[in-house]
């Protein structure tokens, strides 16, 4: 498989630009005298968020902003889920309110006047600190991307559920994925008006969420290393969402927008950036978002990038159906290596397959919408599949490779409803 940080072509598997663009001489006018260890610790603008009252039935979830209705979430410890099986009426894109949160903390309140993105290390040609203000960001040209974003764990419970084998780490369902229309500044801009060197390799996108304790060790803040290639090819600086700025809960002001690949790439807000000319490493890359097992090398495998491919039905595990007539089953298919190709369901276990048809055109990181009809003639309990199969030829597979921490869950999921 080509290197994840090389995401152009199809992989097998395992708006207008603002007049005003500022050279690099502007973003270099806030140099900072101290060294860039000094100037890091004071980013945070504003003291932690605490959760909203949501109103009457509203779920809480620590340092969770915005309103959590039953409906559409279900609360896991500091985490928000989507319910997939609600998607039916969101269309293509995911309103932000329904947008599920990965938080590893508390979301923070913060600013965008007094929010800066800090970029430091060798890696620069300067190797002191650069500063960008909002303003500054919003001043350079602008690309507008539709970006699929997936928690890496997003079907974890499905590793014991369907294949009974033991995980760790958020139970999951299918609901920890949304789509949206980001817009910002491309990454790539903003690190040659800083001087990026020629022999830079990694770098280090930092958040400004409170720092992640667990067991009693304190970890930090959220940070994990990003390869200069991909950061270079179509990764964004993003400060809107679906048309309005960024809401608290999903990076306000800004956040980086990594298509294809793991949501723990795509940093929440987005504080500072180290460029280095050696491998960088984070316990988000050595301890955790990695694959571990035994199938998989002694120690663990490389950092995860690529996100996989999944399909599932926008319907509750163990509905009631009846019998003798016409229902509309609805879905959605997406794969991070390519578009999608073709989704087919079962609606008898796995005997016999039929196309669905799908509501979108496949586009590279974006899901497709699918339905089918179906008209049960038997009472009982029946198992309902889908399957993608994608430009790159890629198909679920009837099992997931299994890992401890239960990432890319990527297996055919068997749907249990009831005909009644």
């Amino acid at each position: 498989m080509p290197h994840p940080s090389v995401p152009n072509p199809p992989v097998p598997h395992p708006s207008a630009a603002h007049p005003a663009v500022p050279g690099r001489r502007a973003l270099l006018k806030v140099l900072a005298a101290a060294p860039a260890a000094a100037t890091l610790g004071g980013l945070a603008t504003a003291a932690p968020a605490h959760a909203r009252p949501a109103g009457t039935g509203a779920l809480a979830a620590p340092g969770i902003v915005k309103a959590l209705p039953p409906e559409h979430f279900t609360v896991r410890g500091t985490n928000a889920e989507a319910r997939f099986d609600g998607f039916g009426d969101t269309g293509l894109l995911t309103p932000a309110d329904r947008f599920f949160v990965r938080n590893h903390t508390s979301t923070p309140v913060l600013d965008a006047a007094d929010w800066r993105l800090t970029l430091w290390g060798d890696g620069l040609h300067g190797r002191g600190p650069v500063h960008l203000t909002y303003g500054q960001l919003r001043d350079l040209p602008s690309v507008t991307r539709t970006v699929l974003i997936e928690c890496a764990g997003n079907g974890r419970s499905l590793y014991a559920s369907q294949q009974g084998e033991p995980v760790t780490g958020t139970a999951w369902t299918l609901g920890a994925v949304g789509a949206a229309r980001w817009r910002g500044a491309r990454l790539s801009d903003v690190l040659r008006r800083a001087g990026i060197a020629r022999d830079a390799v990694d770098l280090l996108p930092r958040g400004l969420d409170d720092p992640y304790v667990s067991g009693g060790v304190d970890f930090g803040r959220v940070r994990r290393p990003l390869p200069v290639a991909k950061a270079l090819d179509d990764v964004i600086l993003a400060y809107e969402m679906n048309g309005e700025p960024l809401p608290y809960d999903h990076g306000h002001p800004v956040r980086l927008v990594v298509p294809s690949w793991v949501g723990i790439a795509s940093i929440k807000w987005l504080g500072d950036i180290e460029v280095s000319t050696r491998p960088l490493a984070s316990p988000w890359s050595t301890d955790w978002y990695r694959l571990f097992g035994t199938a998989h090398p002694e120690g663990g495998s490389a950092p995860i990038g690529r996100q996989t491919i999944k399909s599932g039905y926008q319907l509750p595990f163990g509905a009631d159906l009846e019998a003798g007539r016409v229902h509309r089953l609805t879905g959605r298919a997406w794969s991070a290596f390519a578009p999608v190709r073709r989704v087919e369901v079962s609606t008898d276990g796995g005997a016999h397959w039929r196309p669905a048809r799908l509501h979108d055109t496949p586009r590279r990181n974006g899901w497709v919408r699918w339905s089918v009809p179906w008209r049960p003639h038997r009472t009982g309990p029946v198992t309902l599949l889908s399957r993608i199969t994608d430009a790159a030829g890629n198909t679920q597979p009837d099992r997931a490779v299994h890992n401890t921490q239960g990432y890319l869950f990527d297996a055919v999921v068997r749907h249990p409803v009831t005909v009644v």
